[in-house]
C-alpha cells in the first residue's frame, strides 16, 4: 500500500531575492513570503496532510543584515497578532515551534508562545513554524537534556537509544517528514531537521518562495506519490 503523505516540509528561500527582482526592499519579499503561509495551510488541510512544518528563520540568519533580522524577529507578531489568530482558530490548526528560546527577543517568544496556548485545543493541520531552529543546536539542547535527566548516565550508557534521542529532540511530538520542498533554486538542506529528514524525499525548485503556487506544490506531491519509499529494505518485486 502506498505510504500517504502525512509530513510535509516547506524551506521558504528565495523572499529576499525574489522583492530585489522588483526593485523592493529585501523585507518586501519575508512580508509577502509570510501572508503565502496561510495559502498553504489551507492546501494541506484540504488534502488531508496532517503536519506542515516552514522553515522561517535558521540559527546562521543571525548573519544577515541587521535591519533584515529586525524585521525577521517581528514576523511571529505579524502572523500570530489578536486579529490574525482568528484564521488558525477558524481553521482548527495548531500551532506548534521549533528552535530555541535563548537568543530570540522576549516579545518574539512571547507571540509564539501566546499562539501555541491558545491554539492548544485545536486538532486539525498541525503547523510548526521552525524559527531560530538549525540541527546542530537541536542536537546540543538534545544532548544537554539527556545529561540533565539521566545524572548516572555513565554509569549505563545502553539507556542512550535512538528513543531517547528522538523523545529529547525539539520534535517529539511530531513525525518524521515525508516531503521537503525546498525554494529558490539552491539544492540543500541547510542544517534544516537533518534527523528527520533522513528519509524524506527532496524536491528542489528553482522558484522563490513568493511565486511559489498551489499548482507548484501539487506537481511536488506528484512526484512524491511515484516514489517508492523503501526505508532501506527492498522495493516489492
Amino acid at each position: 500500500m502506498k505510504e500517504k503523505l502525512e509530513h510535509l516540509a516547506l524551506i521558504l528561500d528565495g523572499n529576499g531575492r525574489w522583492a530585489k527582482k522588483i526593485n523592493q526592499a529585501r523585507t518586501y519579499g519575508h512580508q509577502v513570503g509570510m501572508e503565502k503561509i496561510k495559502d498553504f495551510c489551507i492546501y494541506a488541510h484540504k488534502h488531508e496532510i496532517k503536519f506542515l512544518t516552514v522553515f522561517t528563520f535558521s540559527t546562521e540568519n543571525w548573519n544577515r543584515p541587521q535591519k533584515e533580522v529586525d524585521f525577521l524577529m517581528e514576523v511571529p507578531n505579524k502572523i500570530f497578532s489578536d486579529g490574525k489568530i482568528d484564521f488558525f482558530m477558524e481553521n482548527n490548526i495548531k500551532i506548534n515551534w521549533i528552535g530555541r528560546e535563548s537568543k530570540i527577543p522576549a516579545s518574539t517568544l512571547k507571540a509564539i508562545l501566546d499562539a501555541k496556548e491558545k491554539t492548544k485545543n485545536n486538532n486539525g493541520l498541525v503547523l510548526t513554524i521552525a524559527f531560530d531552529y538549525g540541527s546542530w543546536e537541536e542536537l546540543t539542547h538534545c544532548f544537554k537534556q539527556i545529561v540533565l535527566k539521566q545524572p548516572k548516565l555513565k554509569e549505563n550508557l545502553d539507556i542512550i537509544d535512538d528513543v531517547l534521542i528522538k523523545n529529547n529532540l525539539y520534535t517529539k511530538d511530531i513525525p518524521n517528514v515525508d516531503l521537503v520542498i525546498r525554494t529558490g533554486g539552491e539544492t540543500r538542506l541547510s542544517n534544516f531537521m537533518m534527523l528527520q529528514c533522513s528519509y524524506a524525499e527532496i524536491y528542489f525548485n528553482k522558484k522563490m518562495w513568493p511565486d511559489f503556487s498551489q499548482k507548484d506544490l501539487k506537481k511536488a506531491i506528484s512526484y512524491y506519490n511515484k516514489v517508492n519509499r523503501r526505508f532501506g529494505g527492498i522495493a516489492d518485486e
